[in-house]
């Protein structure tokens, strides 16, 4: 190839593809000035590699809490606002179990099972981490994907079943509604303070030139539960005959009818699965950050729609390398901008690359 017919091509793919050129020029020169801060001490390796590690595990949260998102879209086909706050739910009951089992005999029954509500019992104070009170954070665990699973089922049971033949929009303003009804029920119960729920964890130094990134016991939890459950997500979806029964549903629901799918027992299978999943990501989301508040779940909701729009909708593997790169941008984006901007960098990405890529990472509807 000729540098004239090379040169002709660039010049029609930057015609045709303007977005793909711009987003690869901006990437260019972030990527140049990042290299060059780390060259000339401006950035120090070891922040950036905590900003790294920091957007690795708050991915792994957003994209495990996606796969249910995604799940619930392909095979019903509504974007399911009430998800941030069964994230909230399984957090407070997977908590609730771990402060009960953690704190039984050193602190009131009632303080315990409301999380310490109004600063009545703290987390730190009761020595809960994954190295020193392993069975309550195993229980709480447990409590958290089991009692969203429930959730799911009673709710798809009691509103989203009756409204199963109703278009998007209808189960959408549907979803708002128990989301609404959820969030305010949790804050009745619970209350509105943030608390600490855990006490430190010991942690591991990984060290550079110019600093040190430290590794906690909690982030290793994470990462290993997260990607333990995406790991099994896949065997399932691809190995197994519900898999196989799910996959043809979000291709065609009514060719997987005629061809003698129980659909609704599929349609359970989906709220069991991404119940589970949903609960367990906000339990270990607490977990890492070592908080909990009534909206947290709501407050993760938009990072993850965000991620599930990016990898492509409908997609299961999109929804967890969505996760990964939304979770990147929000910790490596505060290197060039404020921290209080690091959301807003999240949604800029997901809209210059859907600008550039329409159909997402992965590229269409389909649960696999």
């Amino acid at each position: 190839m000729g540098i004239a017919e090379t040169y002709t091509r660039g010049r029609q793919f930057a015609v045709a593809r303007p977005g793909s050129v711009l987003l690869a020029l901006v990437g260019t020169v972030l990527l140049f000035d990042l290299l060059y801060g780390l060259t000339t001490g401006s950035y120090s390796f070891s922040s950036v590699g905590s900003l790294v590690w920091d957007g690795l595990m708050r991915g792994l949260v957003i994209g495990l809490a996606g796969i249910g998102l995604s799940m619930t879209y392909s095979i019903l086909n509504f974007a399911n606002f009430a998800h941030g706050d069964y994230i909230t739910a399984g957090a407070f009951s997977g908590w609730a179990t771990t402060y009960l089992v953690a704190g039984l005999g050193r602190a009131d029954v009632g303080a315990l099972l409301l999380v310490g509500a109004g600063g009545s019992v703290f987390g730190g104070t009761l020595g809960i981490n994954v190295t020193g009170t392993p069975l309550a954070i195993v229980a709480g665990i447990v409590v958290a994907g089991a009692s969203t699973v429930l959730l799911a089922l009673f709710v798809d049971r009691t509103v989203f079943s009756p409204l199963r033949d109703a278009d998007g929009i209808t189960l959408l303003i549907t979803s708002v509604g128990v989301a609404f009804a959820l969030r305010y029920l949790i804050l009745f119960v619970f209350g509105s303070n943030v608390r600490g729920t855990t006490a430190q964890p010991p942690s591991v130094s990984l060290y550079f030139v110019d600093g040190v990134v430290r590794v906690s016991a909690h982030d290793v939890a994470l990462a290993v539960v997260a990607g333990g459950m995406m790991l099994g997500v896949h065997f399932l979806l691809q190995l197994t005959k519900l898999g196989k029964a799910m996959r043809a549903m979000a291709d065609n629901e009514d060719l997987a009818q005629i061809t003698g799918i129980p659909t609704e027992r599929v349609v359970r299978a989906v709220w069991v699965i991404g119940g589970g999943l949903t609960g367990v990501a906000g339990y270990m989301f607490i977990l890492w950050k070592g908080t909990i508040s009534f909206n947290d779940g709501w407050l993760l909701l938009l990072l993850i729609f965000a991620a599930v729009i990016l990898g492509g909708i409908g997609s299961i593997y999109g929804a967890i390398v969505g996760g990964l790169a939304i979770g990147l941008t929000y910790s490596l984006s505060v290197v060039w901008i404020p921290s209080t901007f690091s959301r807003a960098a999240a949604f800029l990405v997901m809209i210059i690359l859907l600008l550039v890529k329409p159909e997402g990472l992965f590229s269409g509807r389909s649960t696999a």
